[in-house]
């Protein structure tokens, strides 16, 4: 008898699938995002020295207080806006960008719009 998968499992193999494709360097890390029910995870990753190079969460005080009132859609942006400012000091400029195995819309496309407004090139 075959094993049903679950969504979560599905979401692991397709981020197997582009992990096997997309791996940061030092001239172009990867920008990294994890969506939970609640909350979204940012980061920039150079896989070569398996470094994170900046971070930005919606559990972030700077984010957290600006929460009230705001769509989910709307707290990505401000993170995509905080990690691109964030890369910026660190002078990253390029990257690639790893969905985590999401579907490209929503609050993953809407962290990914912001940080390309923001200075970030992918």
């Amino acid at each position: 008898m075959r094993k049903v998968r679950t969504s979560r499992e599905h979401r692991l193999v397709r981020h197997r699938r582009v992990r096997y494709r997309v791996s940061g360097t030092q001239e172009r890390p990867r920008l990294a995002v994890f969506r939970s029910l609640s909350h979204i995870y940012s980061q920039i990753i150079d896989d070569a020295e398996q470094r994170t190079m900046a971070a930005a969460s919606s559990l972030e005080p700077d984010v957290r207080n600006q929460r009230v009132g705001k769509s989910k859609i709307q707290i990505a942006k401000e993170v995509g806006t905080l990690l691109a400012s964030r890369s910026k000091e660190h002078g990253i400029s390029r990257v690639v960008f790893d969905r985590g195995g999401f579907k490209y819309h929503g609050r993953i496309r809407a962290l990914a719009d912001a940080a390309r407004e923001g200075g970030l090139d992918f």
